[in-house]
Formats: C-alpha cells, structure tokens, sequence
C-alpha cells in the first residue's frame, strides 16, 4: 500500500511540475481565467463520459456532501490553477517555486490545529531538509541568491494559492467514502462552475486572451493530466498514507518542473538541480520513513 501511494505521489509530482512549466507556456497565448474555465470543462466532459453509472449509484451520498464537495472544487481546483496561473504573470517561476513548497509546512501546522495530529522530530527533518534542496534549485546553486529576489502582487497571490491547495488536502479527509469517478466528477463540475464567473469578468475587463494553438495544447494537457491524473492519484494518496505524509511530496514538484524545463525548454541542466533532487527526495524518505514508523506505532 505504501509502495503504490509513492508511485502514485510521484508522479502526481511530476504532472504537477508540468502543469507549472504549461502555466509559464500559457502567457501571452491564452488568459489565466478562460484556461482555468475550459480546463476543468474538458475535464469534467472527459470523466462524466464513463462515470454516469457510478455516479448514480453513489448519488444519495454524494448529495449529501455536495456543499463540501462544491467547496474542495472551487478553491482545490479553481481558485488555487487562478491564482497560480495568474501570478506567473507578475512574478518569476523561481519565486512560485519557493512559496508553493511552503504547502507542506502548511498542511502540518492545518492539522495541528484543526485535528491534533502531532508531527513528528524525522518529519520535520525531513522537510526542512527537502526545503533546502527547494531552494537551492530556486536560487539557481546559490543561497545568496534568494535575498535578491524581489516580491509582487505576484508573489501574494502565488502564497494564497498556496493557502488555497493546503486547506484542500486537508480537508480532503472529510470527503465521503465513494467511488473516485463519483468524486472527481461532482468536483470538476463545481471547478468549471466556480471558474465562469471570473471568465466573464476577465472578459469584461477587456483581459481575456483566446487561446492560439500553443494555448490549445496548455488546455489539453492540464485538461487530462494534472487536472484528472494527478488530482486522482493525489486523492489516492493522502487516501493511503495520510494528509502529513502525502503532502511531503509536493516538495518534488519544483524539482521535476526543473527536470521538465531543461527537457521541454531546452534550459540548461546544473550540479545543483543534481544536488537538490537528492536533498528533496531523501527529505521526503526520511519524513515517510518516520511517519511510517508513528502511524505504525
């Protein structure tokens, strides 16, 4: 079980860093709102075409759970992509690189308070340690670096898209018990809801960009893969292992953004990514490794 949720955390990582890499493509050929819209559309008419039948028989649960539901929807899937896509607008990917990996700390001090789980001394290693690595990447091999960079409205929306996705997988352990087609489905509906309205008005405001073909193909893959993929392997994951430990690997999503860049971008590829990827990973084995051993306990 623990083997199949580091599989799937993984490569949720690895969609994600895409998805970040997709979000810096997307300037200039399609506006953050209208992605965010026809993204979770699609998403939602991918997973509603085969998930009809489960959803009806999960209907009278997912009923009753539909204001939770509405809410894991909007601000997990719609106004976190918002936020995110809007910032990298304003601000640098090495800044949005920085503050999402404060998800993590995030979500243990959520369920500290709101749940009483207690964190333990080899996750708090563990993440300080993958940390380090984050921002060794982020400060292109040099610390010094980061002192230089300069904050935007960019960077605070970045931070309350990071508010945003925390309060998500946290909340995500109050979700009801069915069948992830079921689930997937109601919440990518809200998502696509939830995002119209702010379509209309970026639309309004004269901003909306209609996408050319490079903005098609962003639509297209953060449509299938780190809207459905990923959000359904994530759902898996903190299924498996707990929210504390699942969230761990978000830090790993900056480091495959990076690995995804030198590839797909043709950005050179340093001493210090090398460094870093070792950092974050054994951060995150070390921080399983003692959370392993508490849940155990």
């Amino acid at each position: 079980m623990n083997r199949t949720a580091y599989i799937f955390l993984l490569v949720t990582a690895l969609l994600w860093g895409g998805n970040a890499v997709a979000g810096k493509l997307a300037v200039g050929h399609i506006s953050p709102m209208l992605l965010t819209m026809l993204r979770w559309l699609i998403a939602f008419a991918v997973v509603a075409a085969f998930s009809g039948s489960q959803v009806r028989r999960d209907w009278k649960v997912l009923r009753a759970h539909l204001p939770l539901l509405a809410a894991l929807g909007g601000f997990g899937f719609t106004f976190f992509n918002m936020a995110l896509y809007t910032a990298l607008n304003y601000t640098s990917a090495i800044n949005v690189t920085i503050e999402q990996a404060g998800m993590p700390m995030v979500i243990f001090v959520a369920n500290l308070l709101l749940f009483g789980m207690a964190v333990r001394p080899g996750q708090i290693f563990g993440f300080s340690l993958s940390l380090v690595g984050v921002a060794l990447t982020a400060g292109h091999g040099s610390f010094l670096k980061l002192a230089e960079l300069e904050v935007n409205q960019g960077d605070a929306l970045m931070l309350l898209a990071v508010l945003f996705y925390s309060g998500y997988t946290v909340a995500l352990r109050l979700r009801p018990a069915i069948h992830w087609q079921s689930l997937m489905t109601v919440m990518t509906f809200f998502a696509f809801v939830t995002a119209i309205p702010f379509t209309i008005w970026e639309w309004l405001d004269g901003a909306l960009v209609a996408p050319d073909v490079t903005g098609v193909m962003v639509v297209l893959y953060t449509a299938l893969l780190p809207s459905l993929a990923a959000q359904v392997l994530f759902i898996k994951g903190v299924e498996y292992i707990g929210a504390n430990r699942a969230g761990l690997f978000i830090n790993a999503v900056p480091i495959f953004g990076t690995l995804l860049a030198v590839m797909l971008l043709g950005e050179a590829f340093h001493l210090y990514h090398a460094v870093a990827l070792v950092l974050v990973l054994g951060g995150i084995g070390i921080a399983e490794i003692s959370g392993r051993k508490h849940a155990a306990a």
